[in-house]
């Protein structure tokens, strides 16, 4: 199990990706780390941390860093060794199972689509979310790799939704939707109408619930939820903002108001907050890659970092994408809308 870890992606450099590669080390035994990166800032932190060992973990160099706030197609122009590319190239080369990067989101996707190693069968692959609910945990995609999808693009995120669900969180029968500003059939602009026609009157009809709101994301109403990459982009965003915003008010609010209780208000909140925060899952994958692909927060810690080597390693132990692979298959090549078929 070989995973590559962008080592100078996110907001603060290389330190918790390197704690977080040692904990997912000491967590899995079966897993190799290639740290991507600067050589010589990766080794400090590794000796600041203590790894008097490096088993299991190795370095591939690379003299330069895509900023957060570069765009992709430039950076990856005039700093054409940069970590992302570097790990990107491992992947594309077979040399591991899949990477792991806390940096820039447009250029991590952008790789992506350089190296063209898309699934058999996906048009278009499409970043994951997943969100708590009611009911357990709602998949929502694609969040931001696809802004102008076409509507074969979205039946086929219905399709990869589906099996992440059934096979990283065990649901046995998802239930998909389709994310619109109305329930009724009818509603929406010409792009969803004609992704409704799709799930309605094709393969996918049984687990078609049909159009879903955006107070449906934590009700539990589906298990799946299908949309553009703009609108999914925005959903995460403005959850990630009220998820904060709500617990900030809970520790001022509340547990500020309360005497002898506090310190047990104060467990239950940090329990609350360990099981909300993006951390706890790690990152996001981009499906539809041949390879593994998790792509996590900025600000991610080494807890984050962590777990997403821990998600990126389930994958390639479930075969998830063998499995969407064969889901894909099972749909009829005439399902297009207009000719949409790319």
């Amino acid at each position: 199990m070989r995973i590559a870890l962008d080592a100078m992606g996110g907001d603060f450099g290389p330190r918790p990706n390197v704690v977080g590669a040692l904990k997912a080390l000491a967590a899995s035994p079966d897993l190799t780390v290639v740290l991507g990166g600067a050589r010589a800032g990766i080794e400090v932190e590794l000796t600041t941390a203590g790894a008097t060992s490096q088993e299991r973990l190795e370095i591939v160099h690379s003299a330069d860093v895509v900023g957060m706030n570069e765009k992709p197609t430039e950076a990856f122009r005039k700093k054409p060794d940069n970590s992302i590319a570097r790990c990107w190239q491992l992947v594309a080369g077979k040399d591991v199972h899949g990477l792991v990067s806390a940096g820039n989101t447009g250029a991590v996707v952008a790789g992506g689509f350089i190296t063209r190693r898309f699934l058999k069968h996906v048009k278009r692959p499409g970043i994951a979310t997943v969100m708590p609910s009611g009911h357990g945990r709602t998949v929502i995609l694609d969040v931001g790799a696809n802004v102008f999808p076409k509507p074969i693009h979205l039946l086929q995120y219905g399709v990869m939704g589906m099996v992440y669900a059934r096979e990283m969180y065990g649901i046995a029968s998802p239930k998909i939707g389709l994310m619109n500003v109305g329930e009724e059939q009818g509603k929406g602009h010409e792009l969803v109408q004609q992704t409704y026609d799709l799930f309605r009157n094709g393969p996918l009809k049984d687990r078609f619930v049909g159009n879903v709101e955006g107070r449906d994301v934590h009700t539990g109403a589906v298990d799946v939820i299908v949309t553009d990459g703009f609108v999914g982009n925005v959903v995460l965003k403005h959850a990630e903002g009220l998820s904060e915003f709500i617990l900030n008010l809970v520790a001022q609010d509340v547990i500020g108001a309360l005497a002898a209780e506090r310190e047990l208000a104060t467990v239950a909140l940090k329990a609350m907050v360990a099981k909300l925060h993006y951390s706890s899952a790690g990152g996001a994958p981009l499906l539809g890659i041949d390879g593994v692909c998790i792509i996590c927060h900025g600000s991610s810690d080494e807890r984050a970092i962590s777990n997403a080597l821990g998600m990126a390693a389930k994958n390639v132990r479930v075969g998830l994408n063998d499995r969407i692979v064969a889901e894909l298959a099972t749909l009829p090549s005439s399902l297009s809308v207009n000719g949409d078929e790319e």
